[in-house]
Order: structure tokens, then C-alpha cells, then sequence
């Protein structure tokens, strides 16, 4: 273990905690320990602390974990490109109005998660404006990709866990802002899911979620029938797939993830708002608004400064309009909500 992780380990012990007992963990030699006996982690060479554990589920809760485990271990997403590097990732973090407006807006000495990391571009991203970033993910080979991006370019404030979301190794209430974008639908039970990591979130903290649309999938649906019916012919259809200024690596990650994904569940806005208020969070945005007679999504947006939620009937229509804008990236909405 390097030095660099045992300062941080050190440093965020208090944050930790077993994932089987929930209790406090220690150091015993490079392990970590549940201070209430009988479970052991290990941190090798790699330093990613083995922090998952499987789900402890009953044979009526159909359990897709390692399924999906398996496929990204085969197929870690998003890969890199071939060329980048600090430089390269912020280039690009900062042409996606999204991650730019995160970085922008969230505070520099914010402690941040994603769950469901990945490859651990973004939490890479923020950690530069020397903000606290934890990713975790259940996936080895991707957080191994993201660990030695972190080490070659000297990104000093990112820090990657393996974990299982819906068993965390952080305490209660830890993180100013939970991110959890484009996971959640690939688990066994996304409510559960999106229940289980709002748990993470320090009162007035703020989470993220990024989840399939309903509607908006429809386009990626029809172009995953075609490829499955051709023998994956006609990749032209989707012009990422073809895009050569995207290393190969990175083109088969985005095919893989989005035409060959073992499991996705879709879900629309109004579904998720009514998530929010199960768990007793406000609502304060969602790209895209979800009230149709605001101003539409601006490139200078206020990502934390709540907006109207438009009743049921203005939601129906936002999501139906899902139909004709939502293709262009996967069928993607975001809903940002605050812990009161």
C-alpha cells in the first residue's frame, strides 16, 4: 500500500465502516478490520481496498450483481482514450456542459462519492479543484483503470473503493454530494439502490442521479433489435460506434455498454420524483426541467438552485417529449435532489 493511500485511509478511518456488520473498521497490518470481530478487507498492491460484499438476499429477490460484475470486468466503461491525461480529461470533462457546470458549482473543499464509478472519469474530474472524491464500484479492472490514471497524473484527491452500493463501506450521512449517474438501472432493484446510497448523504447534502428513460430509450432499443438481428452489422448507426477519433478501446466500452448490457431498467421523470419524495428528500432539479414551461436547460444552468417540479400532467409531457430529444445520448435524464 502506498503511502499516499494509507495518509488518506488514515485520515477518513472516522467515514468507514464494515459492510457486512456496520461496524467501525481498523487497521490491522495492510487490512482493515471490523472493530466488532470476525471480518477482514485487504488493501494490495494496486491499492483498491476490497471493501464488496455480496448482496444477502433470498432466493425471491432475483439478484443480477455478479452477472453485471462480470460483464464490466470484461469490459470496463468508459475507457480512456489511448492519449489522455490530466490535460486531455479536462479538455473534455469541460466540452460536456454537465461535468463542467459540477465543476463549477460544487464547492472545493466538498466531500464527494460516486457510486458506481467506473472507470473513475469524473471522479478523477473533480477531485482536481482539490475537492475530496471517493469512487467506488464493484468492478476490479475498471477502478484499476481509474487508480492508474489517478497515479500517473498526480491526482492527489481521488480515492477508489471497491464496494457493493447496496451494502456501502462509508457511514451514514459522510458526503456533501452523492453522485450515482447511469448505475442504478443496471442493478437488481433501482429504488432499493437509489434508497440504500441516499442513506450517504450529509443533511443539506445533494444527490444525483442519472437513470434510463423510459421514452427516450426507445431510439437505442430499436438500433440494439437491428444489431442483434444483422450480426451487429450497420455500426454506422450509431456514430460513436464508427467515431475514429475515439481510441477502439473506447468504442467497443460504449457498443458493449450500450447494445450488449446483460440488464437495463428504464424509468421516467415522474417515477423519480416520486422516489425522492419516499425517501424525504426535496426535489430541486432535473435535466431535462421537468416542468415544460420553464426556460429550457442553459449552458450557464444553476444545477443547485431549486426549480418548479411542474405537476404530473407537465411531467407527462416532458417525459413523452423524452421521445424526440432523448436519443442523442443513450436516453438520459438527471434529478438532483437535497437531503432536508
Amino acid at each position: 500500500m502506498q503511502a499516499e493511500q494509507a495518509e488518506f485511509l488514515k485520515e477518513y478511518l472516522p467515514i468507514f465502516r464494515c459492510p457486512k456488520s456496520g461496524s467501525d473498521l481498523r487497521f490491522v497490518g495492510n487490512n482493515l478490520e471490523s472493530t466488532s470481530g470476525g471480518y477482514s478487507y485487504s488493501i494490495p498492491e494496486d491499492n483498491i481496498p476490497r471493501l464488496f460484499v455480496p448482496n444477502d438476499w433470498d432466493a425471491s429477490h432475483d439478484d443480477i450483481t455478479s452477472r453485471m460484475k462480470d460483464f464490466y470486468e470484461e469490459t470496463p466503461f468508459p475507457n480512456y482514450d489511448d492519449f489522455d491525461d490530466a490535460g486531455a480529461l479536462i479538455d473534455k470533462a469541460r466540452k460536456g456542459v454537465f461535468a463542467r457546470l459540477l465543476d463549477e458549482q460544487i464547492p472545493w473543499n466538498a466531500r464527494i462519492i460516486e457510486c458506481g464509478c467506473g472507470t473513475g472519469q469524473l471522479s478523477n474530474f473533480l477531485s482536481i479543484a482539490n475537492r475530496t472524491v471517493i469512487g467506488a464500484d464493484m468492478t476490479l479492472n475498471s477502478l484499476r483503470l481509474a487508480q492508474e490514471f489517478k497515479e500517473k497524473n498526480d491526482l492527489h484527491r481521488a480515492f477508489f473503493t471497491q464496494m457493493n452500493l447496496f451494502r456501502p463501506c462509508f457511514q451514514p450521512e459522510s458526503f456533501d454530494v452523492v453522485i450515482s449517474n447511469g448505475v442504478l438501472h443496471h442493478t437488481s432493484d433501482p429504488f432499493l439502490a437509489f434508497k440504500t446510497i441516499s442513506t450517504l448523504v450529509k443533511p443539506k447534502g445533494y444527490l444525483l442521479i442519472g437513470l434510463y428513460h423510459t421514452y427516450g430509450r426507445i431510439s437505442n432499443d430499436i438500433r440494439r433489435m437491428i444489431f442483434k438481428m444483422s450480426g451487429d452489422r450497420f455500426k454506422g448507426m450509431d456514430k460513436r460506434v464508427v467515431d475514429t477519433k475515439l481510441s477502439a478501446a473506447k468504442r467497443k466500452a460504449w457498443f458493449m455498454d450500450q447494445y450488449k448490457n446483460p440488464h437495463e431498467s428504464k424509468h421516467t421523470i415522474n417515477e423519480a420524483l416520486d422516489w425522492v419524495k419516499k425517501i424525504g428528500f426535496s426535489f430541486v432539479s432535473c435535466i431535462p426541467k421537468s416542468n415544460p414551461f420553464e426556460p429550457g436547460f442553459s449552458e450557464s444552468e444553476q444545477l443547485f438552485k431549486p426549480m418548479q417540479p411542474g405537476n404530473r400532467f407537465e411531467r407527462f409531457l416532458v417525459d413523452t417529449g423524452m421521445l424526440v430529444t432523448g436519443g442523442s445520448e443513450g436516453g438520459f435524464f438527471i434529478i438532483i435532489a437535497q437531503k432536508k
